[in-house]
Formats: structure tokens, sequence, C-alpha cells
């Protein structure tokens, strides 16, 4: 299966929740943990325990992992593998973008199913133009696995690049939206490239009527977006993937507590 039929019934199966696995130093210490690799691997495999037989998605920020060296990156390795065995997809959050070998290279390191590091799908940054991107979306289609491109983001410096107008008139967001919504035109029931629009944007100012692929929409809780936000930015738009991270994370590192919080977010998410 492609990975956005994965997604889709997952979705169907388990809600549309994205959830985070954000090692902040701050929750390591919340949660009585040294900041270490060993406090790392504690509380990812909370996460991954409490969370990844029920929830659709876990989204990994690899930044997290990384600091703490190789150690961190094996880390990692087991938190996808385990993740993965108990049926969650795993979206990693690298946020890579480069061109020609060097994003070969990124889209062979997570995208091939025989890495180390394979994931279902990663995040991945087009300012070095769209095109640039094409490894990442050939090894997603040879793979069947994904990708989500930024989009629109609610950070402040974001505006000066994704509100910017090309030279026939789109905004850079819509041009990345557009230039998704071609590699995704004959997917079926959903194409396996999304985009990645903030759930605290205030107001989606792209067409997303031709996208046919999924929508990362991060934001909730501590970033200050809502289940209410999600529906007033998106409505019925199929594939729409809320994240929420420290919301749900603070509540370890007790297990029932972090299904608890996961559970309200979902049941939050399934009310209009």
């Amino acid at each position: 299966m492609t990975f956005g039929a994965r997604l889709d019934r997952a979705i169907r199966d388990r809600g549309a929740l994205c959830i985070g696995i954000d090692p902040h130093a701050a929750l390591l210490a919340d949660w009585g943990l040294p900041d270490s690799a060993a406090g790392l691997e504690r509380f990812a495999l909370t996460c991954v325990e409490a969370l990844a037989e029920e929830t659709s998605v876990l989204k990994p920020q690899s930044a997290f992992f990384e600091r703490f060296g190789s150690a961190g990156s094996a880390v990692l390795e087991r938190t996808v593998r385990d993740a993965r065995a108990a049926g969650a997809l795993m979206l990693l959050d690298v946020k890579r973008g480069d061109v020609g070998s060097t994003m070969t290279a990124y889209a062979d390191a997570y995208l091939d199913p025989s890495a180390p590091l394979a994931v279902d799908a990663i995040t991945i940054t087009p300012y070095l133009g769209v095109g640039s991107l094409q490894p990442a979306f050939e090894a997603a289609e040879r793979h069947g696995t994904g990708a989500f491109v930024v989009a629109l983001t609610s950070n402040k410096e974001g505006a000066q690049i994704q509100h910017a107008r090309a030279a026939d008139g789109r905004t850079i967001g819509q041009l990345v939206v557009d230039e998704v919504a071609a590699h995704n035109s004959t997917a079926t029931p959903l194409g396996s490239i999304g985009v990645v629009i903030g759930a605290t944007i205030g107001a989606v100012e792209v067409d997303l009527s031709k996208l046919n692929g999924p929508i990362l929409a991060p934001g909730l809780g501590a970033q200050g977006g809502t289940a209410a936000d999600v529906h007033r930015l998106f409505g019925a738009a199929r594939g729409v993937l809320p994240s929420v991270s420290r919301d749900v994370l603070r509540a370890g590192p007790d297990i029932t507590a972090l299904r608890d919080a996961a559970r309200r977010y979902r049941e939050q998410l399934l009310r209009r």
C-alpha cells in the first residue's frame, strides 16, 4: 500500500491525530529523568508503550535525539522500530531540504525500507525550490512512503517567504501546494505527498481543493491551537492530521495518563 492509503486507513481506524515525541530537556526533567541518552531512551520508549497501539501517527522530532550523538540516533532507531511494530505510522520530523545527490541521500536515509532509520514519511522544506525535492518524491513513489512539504507556518519569520508572490502572482505558499498537488493528481484514496500547514495560522490563504493529499497541522495544545481551529481552517478536507506534542507528553511518565490525554484530543477532534 502507498503511504497515502495507509494513512487514510489509519485515520479511519484510529482517528485523525498525530502525537509528537519531542524529548525537550525540560520534559525529561518533568518526568524525573536525566538529560542523557539513558533518560531519552526511557522517555521515548514510554511514549511508544503508551501511545503506539492506539495512535495513527507518531512524530519524533529528530533534533532532540540527534543532540545525544550516536547514542541518541540508536534510541531513535529503536523508537521507530518498536512503534511501527505496534501499528503506528512513523513520521520523522527532520525538515530536510537540499539539491541533487544530497537530497537523494536524505531520501535514501529515511524513505528506503532497507535503511536503519526507515520511516513511513518525513517532513521536508521546499525553499531551494520544490523541484529540488524530486529525489524524495521519487523515493516515496518507489517505496510506498511519503513526505510532508512545509507550506504555511505561524512563526513570524515565515510570512516573509510564504506570502511573497511569484512572477505569476501566486503566493509561494500556493505555489508549494500546487506543485505538491501535481504529484497526487491520480492517487486513490489519498496521495502520499502532503503539506504542512500550522493549526495556528489564523486563516488558510491558499486553495487546497486540488491537493488530494494529507495535511499535517501542527500546533495543538501548548502552541495555542485547538480542535475548533482545525475544524475552522480545514472543514471536512480529507487527510487532515492535527498534531499535538507537549500537551500530551506532560501527562507522563504515567502510561495511563498519557493514553488518557491522547484519547481526550481524539475525542475533541471528533466533535464539530
